[in-house]
């Protein structure tokens, strides 16, 4: 299965074939964005409010996560093409002003604004607009999801390049702490053997300063000891590929494990006893917060 982005755009435009009479056609516009969840908002006009519970079940259906926005109008509505009303259309419309007016002397006369709302518009049955537009928002939902599938493929490769690059920081971790606990034992070798060479004549205190020496090392190692870290550092890694290659959504899943890696990798900058491996550290965590950034938009 693909990995699909929660960032896409798709429109979808009808002739008139089909539609009620004066209406050039229908048109739709899908965006979406990042969302912890699956968030719809409807901008529609009138005509078409009585398909909203359709809409919202046509995207739940095939999304999961996101905000997703759809606006739906009818073609060529714009003042320059409102048809100027008929004087039959004014008189009924002024006969029914009076008529309120009667009884409700406080209310305001229609404006020239609200006169063509009410008039330069062909009376549409909403019914019938229904069909054509689910028909345009089914072609706007493939190809949002062709251009969410699309950007997930990307981000998936981001992902794994990042993935590549923290493996091989870890394997450049791997050698160094051998020779930091050597270099780490030798050092406490000479100080003793400095400390005690002028009381030191016999073989058995030479010994017991060698013993301290080695005593202090393996201390020492057990504070430095990265090797769970790595472990798990590789086994998140390996997670993070199985999931990319599954596909699906796994958003939620991916966030989880880089929240992981950031902590493993805080860890072994903690225990960092030299300037290499504290290097390895920063990097792996400028690494770890980018594939954060973009972990966020993937469904």
């Amino acid at each position: 299965m693909s990995v699909y982005s929660m960032t896409g755009y798709a429109t979808a435009h009808s002739g008139a074939d089909g539609l009620p009479e004066g209406l050039p056609g229908l048109g739709i516009e899908m965006r979406s964005v990042n969302g912890r969840f699956l968030d719809l908002v409807m901008k529609l006009p009138e005509e078409l409010r009585a398909a909203e519970p359709a809409l919202r079940e046509l995207l739940a259906g095939r999304l999961r996560r996101g905000k997703v926005e759809v606006r739906a109008w009818i073609e060529g509505r714009t003042d320059a093409s409102q048809r100027a009303p008929g004087v039959a259309e004014l008189q009924r419309l002024a006969a029914l002003q009076d008529l309120v007016r009667g009884w409700l002397p406080q209310a305001a006369p229609l404006s020239v604004a609200e006169v063509m709302q009410l008039t330069g518009r062909p009376a549409t049955d909403p019914g019938r607009l229904q069909a054509p537009l689910m028909h345009l928002a089914g072609i706007a939902l493939d190809n949002l999801l062709d251009a969410r599938r699309r950007e997930g493929r990307r981000l998936a490769d981001m992902l794994l390049d990042r993935v590549a690059q923290l493996r091989q920081l870890a394997a450049d971790a791997q050698p160094l702490i051998p020779r930091l606990v050597e270099q780490q034992r030798q050092r406490f070798l000479d100080r003793w053997n400095e400390a005690l060479g002028a009381d030191t004549q016999g073989a058995v205190p030479g010994e017991a300063a060698r013993e301290r020496a080695l005593s202090e090392a393996t201390a020492f190692a057990i504070r430095i000891d990265v090797a769970e870290e790595l472990t798990r550092i590789d086994a998140h890694l390996e997670e993070i590929e199985r999931l990319l290659g599954r596909g699906a959504e796994l958003g939620k899943r991916l966030d989880f494990l880089i929240q992981e890696l950031h902590r493993e990798a805080n860890t072994l900058g903690s225990k960092s006893s030299s300037l290499e491996l504290t290097r390895i550290s920063v990097d792996m965590k400028v690494l770890i917060e980018q594939m954060r950034e973009q972990v966020q938009n993937i469904e």
